[in-house]
């Protein structure tokens, strides 16, 4: 999970606004870590074709302070399928708020993470992933 560019698909945006914000008045980090486990949550539903949880969230690194206005874009990719478990590694890139000066980047990595979930069946327990 490095780079100069996103690594896997979009699978949410959304706007950074005044009510997520912490003492310091940056983007609250629960929040954004929220925004991760949506994110991950849509791709693990897809892969496993029905009801997933959250069961960790491993290798959290914020890297830079996301602002009020910025554009926030989480990227994720399956990295592993189990049986009944899927490990997304998922990146939060943000479109900066503010105009870009000329050979400035706008989007910058902000968050990376490996989210597990586990695929389970209506009752709660855990269901197999399908294979196909």
């Amino acid at each position: 999970m490095s780079g100069d560019e996103p690594q896997g698909e979009i699978l949410l945006r959304t706007l950074a606004m005044p009510a997520n914000t912490n003492a310091n008045g940056d983007i609250f980090g629960g929040w954004v870590m929220s925004q991760m486990d949506m994110a991950g949550g849509i791709l693990a539903k897809e892969v496993s074709r029905g009801r997933i949880v959250t069961i960790a969230a491993d290798k959290m690194k914020f890297i830079e302070p996301v602002a009020v206005g910025d554009t926030v874009c989480c990227y994720g990719q399956v990295t592993r399928v189990g049986n009944t478990s899927i490990a997304i590694a998922l990146e939060v890139w943000v479109n900066k708020s503010y105009a870009a000066t000329v050979g400035e980047r706008n989007r910058r990595k902000v968050t990376e993470a490996i989210f597990t979930y586990v695929a389970i069946d209506d009752a709660g327990k855990k269901r197999p992933i399908p294979k196909n």
